[in-house]
């Protein structure tokens, strides 16, 4: 199967509302192409220099977005043209990305990252921190963001059920904060489900899957 035929495929599964992010870590700029000349305009990358490299080789339509966890150190490198980070889960980086989004003449937009897994690896944001970050984006000083949206990582596992539930209570966090509308915070986007649970993610109500092997085939 071509990348192409993948792509194709997986968009027949998809809804209209429902927006694909290709990721394409470690892939190589020929694969990147191959999915591009299919029609696909949104990458995601989880490496800044790995990104930034892509960025400047591949046409200027594409809309990079961050969907690694990010260091704060590596933020300068991706603010004149990252398109969407995805994994904020600290004030820190967030005060960060407005600092560098400045420097740049930039409105840099987010999604707030939420833990809802079991496991202690993931990264994210509880309820609490959540909503306390949010009420200190409504300050002046972060004029150069703008939060968009809320993501997060399902467990990984084969217990259907849990999945369920992790994406349901996402959900239900996303609908509390979705009417926030200010300055710089404008919830509308939902980013969860990946290639082996985007499906379930999409029923349970997400708006943006990431998609990696199913498109590319196995990590490298």
């Amino acid at each position: 199967m071509t990348i192409a035929t993948n792509l194709n495929n997986i968009k027949k599964t998809i809804p209209q509302q429902v927006t694909l992010v290709a990721v394409s870590k470690t892939k190589p700029v020929s694969d990147l192409m191959e999915a591009y000349q299919a029609g696909q305009r949104i990458f995601g990358e989880n490496k800044i220099q790995e990104m930034t490299e892509k960025y400047e080789q591949m046409p200027k339509d594409i809309e990079w977005h961050m969907i690694g966890h990010v260091q704060t150190n590596k933020v300068k490198y991706m603010a004149p043209f990252v398109s969407l980070i995805h994994g904020v889960d600290s004030l820190k980086l967030l005060q960060e990305i407005n600092k560098q989004a400045a420097k740049n003449n930039r409105v840099i937009p987010c999604l707030l990252q939420m833990h809802i897994a079991e496991e202690e690896t993931k990264f994210g944001l509880d309820e609490k921190e959540l909503d306390e970050m949010l009420k200190q984006v409504q300050h002046d000083k972060y004029e150069n963001i703008k939060i968009v949206g809320l993501m997060g990582m399902a467990t990984f596992t084969e217990n259907q059920k849990q999945i369920r539930k992790e994406f349901q209570h996402l959900k239900s966090l996303f609908d509390t904060y979705k009417n926030v509308a200010t300055k710089n915070c404008n919830i509308k986007t939902l980013s969860m489900g990946m290639s082996g649970d985007y499906e379930l993610a999409i029923s349970c109500g997400s708006t943006m899957v990431r998609i990696g092997s199913s498109i590319f085939g196995n990590r490298n």
